[in-house]
């Protein structure tokens, strides 16, 4: 688990895009249907998502929160985010819709694309006075992995810590040790 999202951290972080990737001429808008099988539930849930993209991140967002990651840590990097503009949503039923912070793009050598995307977890007034271990893990990364016809599948890894060993390499521990499954991503209407 810790390899597929630190893979999806450096490909979303790290990746060089097109400098018209700022710039969209309609939002991304994507379905899919989430299975959640993480310790952190009490069971197994499943739940339609609905993603919109309305901005790609710019090179030099991506690069900002590189360097504070670097420099500062985590928790700068959390509040490097925060203040971050707004690029798109993710909603479920019945819930309101919440704001996503980084989205980039990678193109694929067979026409597709990987969606990487990263925000900060919604975090209860109880856990934030209580500061239990999940306080923690501050932030929600989310990858798709799309065909040409932006049909795939995805992951999603609801609590992470990001950390930084000794020789550089990025990390992610997760507080669930499952991601959340995202089946049959396609675009949305």
């Amino acid at each position: 688990m810790r390899s597929f999202m630190a893979a999806a951290l450096a490909a979303g972080l790290f990746a060089s895009a097109p400098a018209a990737q700022s710039n969209m001429a309609k939002p991304d808008k994507f379905t899919a249907f989430a299975v959640d099988t993480s310790n952190t539930a009490p069971r197994a849930n499943a739940s339609p998502v609905d993603i919109t993209i309305n901005r790609w991140s710019t090179d030099a967002e991506r690069d900002r929160l590189l360097s504070v990651f670097r420099e500062k840590g985590q928790d700068a990097l959390l509040t490097e985010l925060q203040k971050l503009p707004v690029v798109g949503g993710i909603r479920t039923p019945g819930s309101l819709n919440y704001d996503i912070h980084f989205a980039r793009q990678k193109p694929d050598a067979e026409g597709g694309r990987m969606v990487f995307l990263m925000t900060d977890r919604y975090v209860s007034v109880w856990e934030a006075m209580n500061r239990p271990r999940t306080i923690d893990y501050p932030f929600t990364l989310i990858q798709l992995q799309l065909d040409k016809e932006s049909r795939g599948v995805g992951k999603a890894s609801i609590a992470t810590k990001i950390t930084q060993e000794p020789d550089g390499t990025i990390e992610l521990e997760n507080f669930s040790d499952q991601p959340v499954i995202l089946n049959d991503v396609r675009p949305a209407k």
